[in-house]
């Protein structure tokens, strides 16, 4: 830290060189009072300038003392000029308003050619920096890109946007479970972490997603206490101030159907009242016998203007699913991966179905103090209900027969989150610092029956997947107990989680030299009190501080560096007793972030290492559901990534990822005999490459009609588990390619998209010590989507 205050004098200091020179600052808006964002601000007859951020605002540093026009100008929009006077030591303030509105602005982006690339995060991430200035890797999957890949939800290939992540373990499509990094990422939405469980949330369908945001390594500034890895963030559509819409209609393979309606406008004459309403149902079978996964959504949202400064947002998202049980999903068997037939499956067709209410209601109040200072206020309420089984086998035979069994998976989760925060501005000298700080408050509980069990077959009558038979088990179908309420039955039961924490934090980024070289200081105070599996409640206090440092070499090319720790309370039965101490570590990153092509695409290249002490894992001598576990002792994950976005030329748009990731157990705890040094980490692929290129003619008389695919390659991959007795902690590399053609003109769009257009024999899987079986998840041959969308 010596060095750091060094440095940070030396900055100031030389800083004080420029104190005769003034500054330009302002606020771009709309024609409907958003923030307008990536404007151009320059000084006429000179190379000064700068671009709005997520809040409109600008900052043109040392600027010599006189009388200048000032230009305002946006893709494909008429340029703006101001007079305005700079005197030395001083700040001229200039605003400027935009004839558009924040939605034809947005338009006006996508036909710019940027449909693929965003300069912001959203202001639910808490930060104004742009990510070009932000020491940290951070990628943004767009609208577009969901639109172009008919991506539906979260487990719906979204990650292939994303260097490094995976998604192992699968679970239909009912949790999306995104392993980046070595371990689970945190799952957020609209700046709150909804993870209440380790199963959770329900995936988020894409009718009511504006984007989704995905943060690299620890995160002080938005986690209160959260893994090391990461987090996604679920940015949800909110009001534009356009009276628009859009409906859509969508067909597919294994009995695919789907609609969805967006709505977008004004309540009252003045555009102080905005709506948006999003619906969306579906109906979806598998590639396997007797499964399906039919879902509905709602999600209306209310803006209201109070005054210039002031705005109100109300929004409530639901959503119900009605699926079949979650463990059709797996197939074991004793003679290896990819054994039996991909559409094979254990599950008899008259289980009862699985179903699912996910409910979240936000306020979001924000307020404009000043062109520097704006303060946000939000709270958010979720609750989850399930009633539903989950099919998983008692045990498997030397010649593969299973006793499947069925557990009642019951489930209810609550969760009340309150966030507030405060961004500023503000200069002392030569150095202008960009302020952040808030509090962080949440209350989480899940409940969950495990405790009943129902084995189908008996032992003189196995379940045989060489000569399947789906009639009525030979032991009849499981009935439940529900006579008492479901918490009373999670008390018994020891299904009970909870967690109750406060956070504090403070950052100050400051910038040097025309915030050319950017010092980011900041640290966060945490206090959690949580537990798991019925267990007594474990407390803990931690203070983690972090530093980051971002240098602009050009406009458009930027290096950092970045260090930050990690705080996570943990609660869990450990086999051999006792209480689990918290996850802590650290992460080291460097990286180097550049704009081509005056910003119509970017790269980013990462280098990191993340160390984590004390982490819990399941036990690989006990069962899934057993809730025991063993603690690791330490595991490093350290590795490169790299991702380019945007469009490479008029009407190619490309967004492709490299990652290199190497986890393993570095210590391991005294009297843990299942785990030793240098095991893999379970759950991710060593080589991770992904690609996805659109093109769209541009005139002629196939105008409109483009041709678009993408291929994903996960090289060494490791198994979802651990495994003591298998030395296979490798799946075979996987390789799965889709393709398809559109068509757009005016108001209508026809999208066909082929996926695994090779139609390989697609899975992830592992091995189960206990039950001395493999189990494998199959995905779906060739298959296709066919969309029309039409917008009015």
């Amino acid at each position: 830290m010596q060095q750091i205050y060094t440095f940070v004098l030396f900055i100031l200091s030389a800083s004080a060189v420029f104190a005769q020179n003034g500054r330009i600052t302002g606020q771009i808006l709309s024609s409907d009072g958003q923030p307008a964002e990536q404007v151009s601000v320059g000084i006429k007859g000179s190379s000064k300038g700068s671009v709005s951020d997520a809040a409109g605002k600008f900052v043109i540093e040392r600027v010599k003392p006189g009388t200048y026009s000032l230009l305002v100008s946006f893709v494909g929009l008429e340029t703006q000029e101001k007079p305005v006077e700079v005197i030395a030591g001083e700040t001229a303030n200039v605003s400027f308003t935009l004839s558009e509105s924040a939605n034809q602005l947005q338009e006006v982006i996508v036909k710019g050619g940027n449909p693929y690339k965003s300069d912001q995060v959203s202001s639910s991430l808490k930060l104004l920096t742009p990510i070009l200035e932000t020491p940290q890797n951070v990628q943004v999957v767009t609208s577009k890109v969901l639109a172009d890949q008919q991506i539906i939800s979260m487990s719906d290939g979204l990650i292939r946007n994303v260097s490094g992540a995976t998604r192992l373990e699968h679970w239909g499509d009912m949790y999306a479970n995104i392993t980046m990094r070595g371990s689970q990422i945190q799952a957020f939405r609209n700046g709150f972490n909804v993870v209440s469980s380790f199963w959770g949330p329900l995936t988020e369908d894409m009718s009511f997603v504006d984007h989704i945001e995905f943060v690299k390594g620890p995160a002080g500034f938005m986690l209160a206490n959260g893994d090391p890895s990461g987090l996604y963030n679920v940015v949800t559509k909110k009001p534009t101030g356009e009276t628009k819409g859009e409906v859509s209609l969508t067909m597919g393979s294994f009995d695919f159907y789907r609609a969805t309606l967006d709505l977008d406008g004004k309540l009252d004459k003045s555009g102080k009242l905005l709506y948006r309403l999003n619906v969306a149902g579906q109906n979806k079978n598998s590639h396997r016998s007797f499964e399906y996964n039919n879902r509905y959504s709602i999600a209306p949202v209310i803006s209201y203007q109070l005054d210039d400064k002031t705005k109100l947002t109300a929004e409530y998202n639901m959503q119900y699913a009605k699926m079949s049980d979650v463990g059709s999903y797996y197939v074991f068997t004793t003679d290896g991966y990819a054994t039996l037939a991909r559409d094979f499956t254990a599950m008899p067709p008259g289980l009862d179905p699985t179903k699912i209410k996910d409910q979240s209601l936000f306020l979001n109040l924000q307020h404009q103090i000043n062109s520097d200072w704006k303060v946000t206020a939000q709270v958010g309420y979720f609750n989850y209900q399930q009633t539903g089984s989950s099919m998983w086998p008692d045990s498997v035979s030397a010649d593969a027969r299973l006793v499947r069994s069925v557990g009642i998976w019951d489930a209810k989760s609550e969760m009340t989150l309150a966030q507030a925060f405060i961004n500023g501005s503000v200069k002392t000298g030569g150095v202008q610092h960009r302020i952040l700080g808030g509090i962080d408050i949440g209350t989480k509980n899940y409940f969950a029956d495990w405790a009943q069990s129902h084995a189908l077959d008996t032992l003189g009558g196995l379940f045989d997947p060489r000569n399947p038979n789906y009639g009525t088990p030979n032991n009849g179908y499981p009935v439940w107990d529900r006579t008492l309420n479901l918490e009373a039955r999670a008390v018994m039961g020891g299904g009970t989680m909870d967690q109750k924490y406060t956070g504090i934090y403070l950052q100050d980024e400051l910038g040097f030299i025309d915030n050319k070289i950017r010092l980011t200081l900041a640290g966060r105070y945490t206090h959690v009190s949580q537990s798991a599996w019925g267990g007594s409640p474990d407390k803990a206090n931690h203070f983690t501080p972090r530093v980051g440092l971002s240098i602009s070499l050009d406009k458009n090319t930027s290096v950092y560096a970045l260090y930050d720790e990690a705080f996570l309370p943990q609660s869990g039965k450990l086999r051999g007793g006792g209480t689990a101490k918290p996850i802590t570590g650290s992460n080291r990153e460097l990286g180097f972030k550049r704009d081509w092509a005056e910003g119509r695409w970017n790269t980013t290249l990462s280098f990191y290492r993340i160390v984590k002490n004390n982490e819990i894992t399941a036990d690989p001598l006990s069962a899934p559901n057993s809730g025991l576990s063993v603690v690791l002792g330490q595991k490093r994950t350290q590795g490169v990534e790299f991702d380019i976005r945007g469009s490479i030329a008029k009407g190619l748009n490309l967004t492709a990822n490299y990652a290199y990731t190497n986890s393993e157990v570095t210590k391991v705890t005294e009297g843990v005999q299942s785990i030793k040094v240098g095991d893999i980490i379970p759950g991710f692929a060593k080589h991770n490459v992904n690609g996805w290129l659109s093109y769209k003619i541009q005139q002629g008389a196939l105008k409109g009609t483009g041709l678009s695919g993408g291929f994903t390659y996960l090289i060494d991959r490791a198994t979802s588990n651990w495994s003591t007795t298998n030395n296979e902690q490798n799946l075979p590399n996987y390789f799965k390619l889709d393709g398809g053609v559109f068509w757009e003109k005016d108001k209508i769009r026809l999208t066909l998209n082929v996926f695994n257009v090779l139609d390989k024999y697609l899975y992830s899987g592992s091995y189960y010590d206990y039950l001395g079986a493999y189990y494998t998840q199959s995905e779906a041959p060739r298959n296709y989507r066919l969309g029309l969308a039409y917008k009015f």
